[in-house]
């Protein structure tokens, strides 16, 4: 299984791929891989450009922007925490958690909104 890096998060892909099949066997198979590939491709193309009009550069700075703030609130919490001098609570503890949590949706986000221009199922105005 291989895996990928995006982020701190690791994806893994459970793409099979065949290995002592005979090489007529192979080239079938990847063809209804490629097939089964397009039909996803195809369907996402359809559905998130329905979902995401009106998309543009305006949209992905917003997007940036609030994500830098969700980064800003997480290391400020985590160094008035650390300026306190106190040992953490939990209740800090949650809503340091909660600020990560934030940020690291948004950025997960980013990533996603860039795979889909990328891709090209959505295409910026």
């Amino acid at each position: 299984m291989s895996t990928k890096m995006t982020s701190s998060i690791r994806r893994y892909s459970d793409h099979f791929e065949p290995q002592d099949a005979d090489p007529q066997e192979q080239r079938r198979l990847r063809g209804q891989l490629e097939q089964i590939d397009y039909a996803a491709y195809v369907a996402n193309k359809e559905v998130i450009a329905q979902s995401l009009t009106g998309l543009d550069a305006a949209s992905l700075q917003k997007l940036a922007v609030v994500t830098a703030q969700a980064r800003a609130k997480w290391v400020a919490e985590a160094l008035r925490l650390a300026h306190s001098g106190s040992p953490v609570t939990p209740d800090q503890a949650a809503r340091l958690t909660a600020a990560r949590t934030a940020y690291d949706e948004l950025v997960e986000a980013y990533e996603a909104l860039r795979r889909l221009v990328e891709r090209g199922y959505v295409v910026l105005r």
